[in-house]
């Protein structure tokens, strides 16, 4: 009996997967499992049905699309990223469901009801290199929909893709219409800066123990705070280059969502008391390896391969930076391993509100400070999340009164841990109202460290507080480009929202706090700012709205108390309180 002959077709395939579905699923598996169905029923099977294409099959966090017409399938690209960007508008930003999308035109083997093949795999392959909201397609797409389509097109060159010989043509798709909010992303990407600019993404884990993942964090967090105490590099945050996480994704992607010329990337692996660390550091434009190394050693020995790593990294892209400069950059280190390795655990939990993960953490840094008492990095966290609980309400004078014990602590130690003084500062000025003794902290963490996004946030809000409107814009400004994607720029967001309210402009201090509050709608200070803003402009409308909101979120509000806490003098709190007389609010 003779084999049936395969079946071949020639086929435009659209390939689409969810940007960060890893980091989406860990922080609200159900919520994000539903909304991805509700966009799937709602909008992506009808937009590929309306534009005669079929669903081949689904994947946890992607699905595979076959047109007959590669014209539109590009359209349907189109419609498909235009109505998600709909669909999130009014989401927070680190919740939203993005997709990136690649297509490929290509002769596909068919069986069933299913498609295989390298016309397959390069789609595949073509989604990984888009941007999150981005849509990348072929040569040959490209030759096939030019002209046809109100699109234009960035020539991305060959690239060399997995599992597939030859290098790939590939152009990514920008949409036309100066008002589609992709376009505005695009245009956004930061330009590179002038100093040699990294960013350093997490390690993986390769451990055969999952606990150690925090281990493999830890590793990545020591090094970018190396690299960034050196005032000839431009690092960008921990929380920004941390989005990656879980992701398979291309450096050259990385490069260009964050405006950086290196990136370095690497694995742990942890077995007893022996670690092995390897990195590479990769040049971004071309994705050309740079250096790489490995290093083996006894666990005791941690901070000395954080070292070399960081050394290597500085000798790969500044060859004529003497290794002395290193050995002055190095940071104190904890006493006790122990201490260390609980403060890297306590790390991550840092940012959560969970009861459960507050009472962990607060075991972890506990305990660390116990065995080492003189940790400032463990003392300065603890008043970090102590102060930025105590502002949401959730704290009582008792522990208003250790947060401020711990910044205390932190200036006493005489360190020169750049965090810790950040959060010393941040702690003095908001809670202690000592406010000349937080701005020189604040101003020795940003000398130890021209590149803490922390610190300059935090001293952005001092300043604001104070008056100082160039210093506010200049330093939240900075934070923000260091750390774009950090939950917490809501904190730099408001500062420059206060900063453009008091020097009268007032459209600038609406749209800093509006961006301030898509951050986190339950950060009322950027509300208020908002109304008072809106009153000022003439936009009575926009301010009654807002009020309305505002209320919805703290209906217990009263609004002087926010105009006496937000800026230090009289005067700037009268300059506040004025236009918020003139509305709803109760004062």
């Amino acid at each position: 009996m003779s084999a049936q002959p395969v079946r071949r077709r020639l086929a435009a395939i659209l390939a689409a997967d969810v940007a960060g579905y890893s980091r989406l699923m860990g922080e609200d598996e159900e919520g994000t499992l539903a909304a991805l169905t509700a966009h799937r029923t709602e909008l992506i099977e009808p937009c590929i049905a309306e534009h005669r294409g079929r669903v081949v099959k689904t994947t946890g966090d992607g699905l595979l699309a076959e047109f007959a017409s590669v014209v539109d399938a590009v359209r349907c690209a189109v419609a498909f990223q235009k109505g998600i960007v709909r669909r999130n508008a009014d989401i927070p930003e680190d919740c939203r469901i993005v997709f990136r999308i690649g297509v490929n035109l290509g002769d596909v083997i068919v069986q069933e009801d299913d498609i295989y093949g390298d016309g397959v795999n390069v789609a595949a392959r073509l989604e990984g290199l888009a941007e999150s909201g981005g849509v990348v397609i072929s040569g040959s797409v490209h030759e096939q929909v030019r002209g046809k389509l109100e699109a234009e097109f960035d020539d991305l060159g060959p690239q060399r893709v997995k599992n597939i010989g030859e290098p790939v043509c590939a152009f990514s798709l920008r949409f036309t219409g100066g008002s589609d909010r992709m376009n505005r992303r695009t245009s956004a990407a930061p330009p590179l800066p002038d100093k040699p600019s990294i960013a350093v993404l997490p390690f993986d884990n390769i451990s055969n123990d999952p606990e150690q993942e925090y281990f493999a964090d830890g590793i990545a967090e020591e090094i970018i705070t190396a690299l960034s105490r050196f005032h000839w590099f431009f690092v960008i945050a921990r929380n920004s280059s941390f989005t990656y996480k879980g992701r398979s994704v291309d450096v050259r992607q990385v490069g260009r969502e964050l405006g950086v010329r290196y990136v370095l990337e690497g694995s742990v692996r942890k077995g007893g008391d022996r670690l092995r660390i390897t990195a590479q550091l990769v040049e971004a434009g071309t994705g050309n390896h740079l250096w790489a190394e490995r290093y083996d050693g006894a666990l005791e020995n941690v901070f000395d391969l954080q070292d070399r790593i960081a050394e290597g990294v500085v000798g790969a892209i500044e060859p004529n930076i003497q290794r002395a400069e290193i050995e002055r950059s190095r940071r104190k280190r904890p006493e006790s391993l122990n201490a260390y390795d609980l403060f890297l655990r306590a790390l991550p939990l840092s940012m959560s509100f969970a009861p459960a993960d507050n009472a962990k953490l607060n075991d972890l840094l506990d305990r660390a400070l116990q065995m080492d008492p003189n940790f400032a990095a463990a003392h300065g966290l603890a008043a970090a999340i102590m102060t930025q609980r105590l502002m949401w309400g959730g704290l009582d004078e008792a522990a208003r009164e250790a947060a401020i014990e711990h910044a205390r602590t932190v200036i006493s130690l005489n360190t020169d841990d750049a965090f810790a003084l950040a959060a010393a500062g941040h702690t003095l000025s908001m809670l202690a109202r000592e406010f000349d003794l937080g701005r020189r902290t604040l101003d020795q963490a940003i000398r130890l460290n021209p590149n803490s996004a922390i610190a300059l946030s935090a001293s952005a809000v001092l300043h604001s507080m104070m008056g100082n409107v160039v210093k506010t814009i200049k330093q939240a400004q900075q934070s923000l480009r260091l750390n774009p994607f950090d939950p917490s720029r809501v904190m730099p967001l408001t500062a420059m929202s206060r900063a453009h309210f008091l020097a009268g402009r007032y459209d600038e201090a609406v749209e800093s706090a509006m961006h301030a509050i898509q951050t986190n709608p339950r950060f009322l200070s950027a509300y208020i700012v908002a109304i008072a803003s809106s009153v000022r402009s003439g936009r009575t409308a926009q301010g009654e709205e807002l009020v309305e909101r505002l209320l919805s979120t703290a209906p217990n509000l009263r609004w002087s108390v926010f105009a006496n806490t937000m800026f230090t003098r009289a005067e700037l709190q009268e300059r506040l309180a004025a236009p918020l007389r003139e509305t709803k609010l109760p004062e």
